[in-house]
């Protein structure tokens, strides 16, 4: 479900791309505008980049085999990698652009094609941005998450080319159409680096959210025969999540009773948490594991009797 949902944001994300360079290389030469070139040159790395998703998304969704036992998740990270490195190129050649077209004194020739290809390309970006959300919030993507966040930056990017153009030629404020085109050079690289933390967090296996952490501890520590849980941590793999933690057990259990209540924890786990992936290993009660890294989490029951 999840791969088909990304599969399909990515598909609808390259028609975007696609159809937006076609207006922007007839309204860039028609107008020389700066502002309106730098659209170009981003529309032309979302094609690029819009590829790379669609072809991230479709082999992070491959089940797990005996090479990858955790699945193919990351290759959405790596993606949303080189995509904030096709922004950041971008932003550069822009912001160069800009520089060059303040010293030469040039001026935007038929503002109206400038205009017009870029009221277009915000209402079509926003259907796409309405839909990307959608999935995001489905599937927790990353890869779709960058392409998001590139698609932002394309909407206020395409109202800047509409205000810089309008500025110069119809105000007639001297170069304010590669002074805009300044700003959406900056306003790239912010994008790029909100989008390389969220990739740079799978890679690097970071922890989920407190929020969601304690709410994980909250659901699993329900079972009425746990007397604690210790040593958890958790990852995300692009649309997957994977935990792990101990849990303590009366001592005296039975590894029959033991391996039960882990069935039940899990269920639990698994109704409010669907397509989390959970390991988890039973402790007899106190016990604590002294070698590697020890998460600080301790949470013990306070209902049983420790007699």
């Amino acid at each position: 479900m999840h791969g088909s949902l990304t599969t399909r944001a990515a598909i609808a994300s390259v028609s975007m791309a696609l159809f937006l360079l076609a207006l922007k290389i007839f309204a860039a030469a028609e107008t020389g505008s700066v502002a309106l070139l730098g659209s170009l040159a981003d529309t032309g790395f979302d094609v690029l980049a819009s590829l790379l998703t669609l072809f991230s998304v479709r082999y992070a969704a491959r089940p797990a085999d005996d090479n990858h036992r955790f699945g193919h998740g990351k290759a959405e990270a790596l993606s949303a990698l080189i995509q904030v490195i096709l922004v950041i190129v971008s932003a550069v050649l822009i912001g160069w652009r800009a520089v060059d077209r303040l010293g030469s004194g040039k001026t935007t020739a038929h503002p109206e094609y400038g205009i017009g290809v870029s009221i277009i390309a915000i209402v079509a970006t926003l259907g796409l941005l309405a839909y990307q959300r959608h999935v995001v919030r489905k599937t927790g993507s990353v890869a779709i998450h960058a392409d998001h966040v590139h698609y932002q930056s394309d909407l206020l990017l395409n109202i800047a080319v509409i205000t810089g153009i309008a500025l110069e030629t119809f105000l007639h404020v001297r170069g304010a159409d590669p002074v805009f085109g300044i700003g959406i050079a900056c306003w790239l690289l912010w994008g790029a680096y909100r989008a390389a933390q969220l990739a740079l967090d799978q890679l690097l296996d970071r922890e989920w959210p407190e929020e969601k952490r304690h709410r994980f501890i909250e659901v699993a520590m329900r079972h009425p025969e746990l007397r604690g849980i210790h040593d958890m941590r958790t990852r995300s793999s692009g649309a997957h999540d994977f935990c792990q933690f101990h849990v303590w057990v009366d001592p005296n259990m039975t590894v029959l009773q033991a391996h039960r209540i882990m069935d039940e924890v899990e269920e639990a786990l698994m109704h409010e948490f669907p397509g989390v992936e959970v390991l988890i290993h039973p402790d007899p009660e106190g016990h604590k594991d002294e070698l590697g890294y020890i998460p600080s989490e301790t949470i013990e029951h306070q209902d049983h009797d420790h007699d």
